[in-house]
């Protein structure tokens, strides 16, 4: 067995091969016959239905040192017929991350799963709740409305949690250190939406929030970043008073980048 490179390049260019040795001409239009003497389509048929050069697509699989935007291996990936596994992995060897992430698919979809797993702590002391990709409140277990607010009351178009921390003088009441976590819920929203680039309705809740808050306008113009991660929260709870809780954001493939909210005794 010859040796063979492991870098990402490399890797990302076998594996184009793969898949376009795997596709049979005639699904997609083109002529079979004794003249192919290789299995699937031709590099020069995938780059003409991808849209793209035949000798770029060559250089691509070539393992060459150039940089596709993610809206070419998005097309690419369209074109070879990949799963959202495979694309994800075509987008992880070619940037280090994955671009645009979609949920995964499966025999629940990923708001039932969100919602399943926050019914499952109804009864717990702490709050649980699950947050779409743009921060939307899906689903909350009964602590959450003690320690945080009776988000439910709330119009459904304003069920955010980031227009909840930013608007609502609830949040200021109940986070002692509120300017903290909005400043670091903002942050963790920007850091998100990198993953998304071109997200219209991201952008769209960006002007609307830019409009609400005059926080929110000021620190999304200083470029503020943070991940997401577990840390210490301290509420004003209205029966316990002042209380430290963990706050643990969870996501896997199935529905990320949706999340689960867990919160821990500190």
């Amino acid at each position: 067995m010859k040796s063979v490179r492991h870098d990402g390049r490399g890797e990302l260019g076998r594996f184009l091969r793969s898949r376009r040795e795997k596709l049979n001409p005639a699904d997609v239009g083109f002529p079979t016959g004794p003249r192919r003497r290789s299995p699937g389509l031709r590099r020069e048929e995938v780059a003409v239905l991808a849209g793209l050069s035949p000798t770029w697509y060559t250089y691509l699989e070539q393992g060459r040192d150039i940089r596709p935007s993610p809206e070419v291996v998005d097309s690419l990936a369209k074109v070879l017929g990949l799963t959202e596994d495979e694309r994800r992995y075509v987008h992880t060897l070619t940037y280090g991350h994955v671009a645009r992430p979609l949920p995964l698919g499966g025999d629940v979809s990923a708001e039932d799963l969100l919602c399943r797993i926050v019914a499952s702590h109804e009864d717990s002391p702490y709050p649980v709740f699950a947050t779409s990709r743009h921060a939307d409140l899906v689903s909350w277990n009964r602590a959450a409305t003690e320690w945080y607010g009776d988000w439910g009351a709330l119009p459904v178009g304003e069920r955010n949690l980031v227009r909840w921390l930013l608007t609502a003088p609830e949040a200021r009441d109940r986070l002692v250190d509120w300017e903290f976590e909005a400043r670091d819920a903002v942050a963790a929203w920007r850091a998100e939406a990198a993953c998304c680039p071109g997200d219209a309705e991201l952008e769209r809740r960006v002007a609307e929030l830019a409009l609400l808050s005059v926080e929110f306008s000021r620190w999304w113009d200083e470029q503020i970043v943070a991940e997401r991660r577990s840390r210490t929260r301290r509420f004003a709870h209205p029966r316990s008073g002042v209380r430290d809780l963990r706050v643990v954001p969870m996501q896997t493939p199935e529905f990320a980048p949706a999340g689960i909210v867990l919160h821990l005794p500190a």
